[in-house]
């Protein structure tokens, strides 16, 4: 069965993504490529070609970092050989090298003639199980992940650079069985790529299982991770199964992995390695086939330094690292994201559809200059709590927070109090502006907005010929939403950021 497996296997699965830190770099705000370039990654994949006594071959092409072989039909490399132990040896990774380890079977496992309890795997090593010879090697592949074109991938959302290149890369990973590590400040929105990994991977069927290693005692964590026989700790009234059991078959997502005690972390590292775990007060193993994400606000590479976090298990973690931009790094999603909260949101769901179905332009603006040091999550609650204050369809500039509305309001009030002259000016043009009643009043609005933003812009940036830092100061607008809407229109140029032109 398990050859027939492997003969149909997809042709180009992937073992893993490496180095771990270019895709730190590349997630993370640094070394980002110009617009709509790719991302050259190296994709890794195990492959053993079997040759049994009689002269058979198979070929074995993995996408998983560990692999076992043996005699029981459990395992990874089912061995017809009677010299072969029931779980014999095991293949695994650690880091970007691979290592064979034998698990104390009956004959020894042999590479290159040599009997070894563990050694190192280079491409074209010969590994012999009682009769079996195994061919050893590590393909890579290098492959382009373009940014996505899309605004969305399962529950991702954004049109920025940054988040275009997550999806990208998450649609390629998300068919692996590769760990994943998913790095980045509180409220960025790890637990909603840990779904979107799952849902896109061949486990979607499965259960996706959430628990925070910040949220409960450390004296608890074991057993609710691994579970517990009757009797094994005071209160501990009937046996139970833990999460890595129930997300059997599916994806377990550990938030918070960094506040993980000390003394737990070999347990989670041994459960990772050996595929299986042991109740609290048991003494059988357990089998699971469950594919691991991890989050945390922390730097674990610092933390490993520190001796905060075993070195090992960040290796056997990070597989595949993502950082995850800020919401303050990606200001163009923010009025999109909060146009598919109110979408998705059941805080605005009623029986004929959504209570509110859009953001005034005032409020977009303070939404857009704020510096959301919650992230993504503390935009869920703002958008949420404006939904309630708002009378009509619109969320306007009165119905969010206070700390978000002011700067904006003073703003307003101060260009109505003194307007410029060439406020004064281009109001009275515009006054002569015809009003489209053909049109709904909605549309009608946005058309002579339009064009009073337009010839605005326009005039003021002839004035200053050009200058953008001069026509913003006059207009009393910040200069980056002047240069926005200067390249709305068609002012400027668009393209990459330009220096500032004072």
């Amino acid at each position: 069965m398990n050859e027939a497996r492997a003969a149909m296997a997809d042709p180009h699965p992937f073992a893993s993504i490496v180095p771990p830190s270019s895709l730190s770099a590349l997630l993370g705000g640094t070394g980002v490529g110009p617009a709509g370039s790719g991302t050259s990654l190296t994709l890794r994949r195990t492959r053993l070609v079997r040759t049994d006594a009689d002269g058979n071959t198979a070929e074995f092409i993995f996408d998983q970092p560990i692999v076992k072989l043996g005699s029981m039909d459990d395992n990874d490399v089912v061995l017809d050989d009677d010299q072969a132990s029931r779980y014999h040896a095991r293949i695994y990774q650690e880091g970007d090298d691979f290592l064979i380890e034998d698990l104390k079977s009956t004959n020894g496992t042999w590479v290159n003639r040599v009997r070894v309890r563990d050694a190192w795997l280079r491409s074209g090593a010969v590994i012999r199980v009682g009769n079996t010879q195994l061919r050893f090697s590590v393909q890579a592949e290098r492959v382009e992940v373009q940014p996505s074109q899309h605004e969305s991938l399962g529950g991702i959302v954004g049109r920025t650079e940054a988040v275009r290149r997550l999806m990208g890369v998450v649609d390629r990973i998300a068919p692996t069985g590769a760990t994943v590590v998913l790095e980045g400040e509180t409220g960025t929105g790890k637990e909603v790529v840990a779904r979107t990994i799952h849902q896109l991977s061949k486990r979607a069927a499965g259960p996706f299982i959430v628990f925070d290693c910040g949220a409960v005692q450390q004296n608890l964590i074991e057993s609710e991770l691994f579970g517990h026989e009757k009797g094994s700790f005071t209160g501990a009234l009937a046996s139970r199964q833990g999460l890595f059991e129930m997300a059997n078959g599916g994806t377990i997502f550990l938030d918070e992995i960094g506040e993980l005690a000390l003394d737990l972390q070999p347990k989670l590292l041994r459960a990772l390695e050996q595929r299986e775990v042991r109740r609290v007060g048991g003494n059988r193993p357990i089998r699971i086939d469950v594919r691991v994400i991890a989050a945390t606000n922390r730097d674990l590479a610092e933390e490993v330094k520190a001796d905060r976090f075993r070195e090992d298990l960040f290796y056997r973690l990070g597989v595949v690292r993502l950082k995850l931009p800020a919401l303050r790094e990606r200001q163009d999603d923010i009025v999109l994201l909060a146009q598919h909260m109110l979408r998705t949101g059941s805080f605005n769901k009623t029986p004929e559809g959504q209570r509110v179905k859009g953001i005034s332009y005032e409020a977009r603006e303070a939404l857009r200059g704020y510096a959301w040091p919650g992230n993504v999550r503390e935009l869920l609650n703002v958008i949420e709590r404006a939904c309630s204050f708002a009378d009509g369809d619109l969320i306007g500039i009165d119905d969010l927070p206070d700390h978000i509305s002011g700067a904006t309001q003073v703003r307003i009030r101060r260009s109505e109090a003194h307007p410029t002259e060439a406020a004064r000016q281009t109001s009275a043009a515009t006054a002569a502006m015809p009003v489209l009643t053909d049109l709904s009043f909605k549309n009608a609005k946005e058309q002579w907005l339009g064009a009073f933003e337009k010839e605005y812009l326009a005039k003021l940036l002839a004035r200053h010929s050009g200058n953008l830092s001069q026509a913003a100061r006059e207009a009393d607008v910040d200069r980056k939403h002047f240069r926005r809407l200067a390249r709305k229109y068609g002012l400027v140029g668009g393209g990459v950021e330009e220096e500032d032109d004072e």
